[in-house]
């Protein structure tokens, strides 16, 4: 019960851990790459840095900036120009601030934040019913856990040579050697040997039954939880199906609203029902095969129990003909 309860909280604890995750942070560009200005905002020229230059719109230059103009000195026009009076030609510099600035490069999530953003975002379009179906998921996930663990160290404390020679003892008529070998086992069938073999003289029956029964109920532990959970589990999404077409329909007259919400609502109802058929299906499987397994030990406490009342039951006659044996053969003798 303490392996139940401990690992129930470490998978809530691990569900509560992953849906409070934060969503990745918002993609910043590398060092050295200038910033993107956001639309609608002024551009922000730093000081020194070349001023970007429109085509076909005037650039204002200011007296005594490199480049510009003096009113006062006689224009030197290269060969070739156009004379004084005429549209003047771009220059180098001003072809180089009209290239476009680089733009900011921009690095991909990593594949662990775009999982746990998917599972998050499903489990939130899935609606209210989700939480439900979370508790229903991590319960079956730590009853499977408990009962792997429970059959695995049962099939450890298997003793069947233990088992062939408490028989051979009772065999030969050595009772107290046999409960001496089974006492102190974890063996269930050796367990319910032992309670037999020490109240044989007062109900040999009645305490192999008591005992197999304790042993049938250790092994079916926590099965009708599992029963319970495998019906639950397709209803709670069914009825996440029912509220999410209840949740589309009551947006059908609203036309700007409309599309949004009927998509939302079918989103959720099948997400509600993918759940809950998916944890039908992963609780299904174990819960059959533990019957199986509780089925099979049965089985083997009853031959076991039986297999023990015949050769007790043996013994006791063959006493008892020992004893009164003699006396009915001299009746016998006498009368004839």
């Amino acid at each position: 019960m303490k392996t139940l309860r401990t690992a129930c909280l470490i998978s809530l604890a691990f569900a509560l851990n992953s849906l409070a995750q934060s969503p990745a942070p918002p993609r910043t560009p590398p060092p050295g790459a200038p910033p993107v200005p956001s639309p609608g905002a002024p551009a922000a020229v730093s000081p020194g840095a070349p001023a970007a230059v429109s085509p076909g719109a005037p650039t204002a230059v200011s007296p005594g900036a490199p480049g510009a103009v003096n009113p006062a000195a006689p224009a030197q026009l290269p060969t070739g120009t156009a004379p004084a009076g005429g549209p003047a030609a771009p220059t180098a510099s001003i072809a180089a601030t009209l290239s476009p600035a680089p733009a900011a490069i921009e690095t991909p999530a990593s594949g662990g934040a775009r999982a746990s953003n998917w599972l998050i975002d499903n489990f939130r379009k899935g609606g209210p019913i989700m939480w439900p179906i979370l508790i229903v998921s991590i319960i079956g996930l730590t009853v499977v856990i408990e009962r792997i663990f429970w059959w695995t160290g049962r099939w450890f404390r298997r003793d069947p040579k233990r088992i062939e020679k408490v028989f051979t003892a009772i065999e030969h008529g050595d009772t107290a050697e046999a409960s001496r070998l089974s006492r102190g086992s974890r063996d269930p069938v050796l367990r319910m040997m032992w309670n037999g073999l020490n109240h044989q003289h007062a109900s040999l029956q009645g305490a192999l039954q008591v005992a197999a029964g304790i042993e049938i109920k250790r092994a079916g532990r926590f099965l009708v939880v599992m029963d319970t959970l495998v019906t639950l589990a397709p209803l709670l999404g069914l009825l996440g199906t029912i509220t999410g077409l209840i949740r589309s329909f009551s947006f059908l007259g609203n036309e700007e609203l409309a599309v949004q919400a009927v998509t939302g609502g079918i989103a959720e109802a099948l997400i509600a029902t993918a759940c809950g058929l998916g944890i039908a299906i992963f609780s299904l499987v174990p819960f059959n095969f533990f019957n199986s397994r509780v089925s099979n030990l049965e089985f083997e406490l009853q031959t076991a129990a039986t297999n023990l009342e015949v050769m007790l039951g043996a013994q006791t006659a063959a006493r008892e003909m020992e004893i009164t044996g003699a006396p009915q053969t001299s009746g016998k003798g006498s009368s004839i």
